[in-house]
């Protein structure tokens, strides 16, 4: 067994005396326990999941979907960027979702923001998906579909080959899609990227490195 149990554990007892939870003498990616759960990954404001070690390659056509749920109005979700320019990123600013693309020849920008008195942080879940097509890109938030234009047509492969950062990234990791360096405070679930026959479920307690986040299971509502 090599990753850690993803569950609850109390009055846990040795030779008939309880052990302190309260005040350990150490503690690695431990969070309390909810009263009530829901599944999903808890982030807690403060770090990033890091999945595929060996790289992601983004290319001509990827298509993001995942499910989130914060009351925070800032927060990376995800992003997947080169050294260069090339790199995808989605994220949420100012309560508006921003997914950007840099084929090499420039970002371009998708913007979702809710209308009225509608939110898209009000701590409830939101299905996002995030379409890279060559040079077209599109975002639908719980459904509504926004697109945008590119003026840079003949640039269609986003070449990456980096892993892919979740709710953050590392103070030393360049994100060339990303403007908020803000973690992202809430719950995710659901992550799949699929690239063509390719549909990969991501499981966050595979992650290469994890920080201030808390696998398989999301507080019931926001504490």
């Amino acid at each position: 067994v090599t990753h850690s149990i993803p569950a609850c554990i109390g009055s846990m007892t040795i030779n008939s005396k309880q052990l302190d939870n309260d005040s350990p003498v150490s503690i690695f990616a431990v969070n309390k326990c909810y009263v009530t759960v829901q599944d999903g990954t808890f982030f807690d404001g403060s770090g990033f999941a890091a999945l595929v070690r060996e790289g992601y390659k983004v290319r001509s056509d990827v298509n993001i979907t995942l499910e989130f749920r914060t009351t925070a109005v800032h927060g990376v979700l995800l992003g997947v960027s080169s050294a260069k320019v090339d790199a995808i990123g989605l994220e949420i600013v100012n309560g508006k979702v921003l997914f950007h693309v840099n084929n090499g020849a420039g970002r371009i920008t998708a913007t979702y923001e809710t209308r009225g008195t509608d939110s898209l942080c009000d701590g409830k879940w939101h299905k996002l998906q995030a379409n890279k097509s060559k040079h077209r890109i599109s975002l639908i938030i719980d459904g509504n579909l926004v697109q945008t234009d590119n003026p840079h047509v003949q640039s269609t492969s986003a070449d990456t080959n980096n892993p892919i950062y979740v709710g953050g990234y590392p103070a030393d990791v360049k994100q060339n899609c990303l403007t908020s360096k803000s973690s992202f405070h809430g719950c995710l679930r659901n992550l799949v990227l699929t690239r063509g026959q390719q549909v990969e479920l991501f499981d966050f307690s595979r992650a290469f490195d994890l920080r201030g986040v808390f696998p398989h299971s999301c507080p019931g509502a926001e504490h």
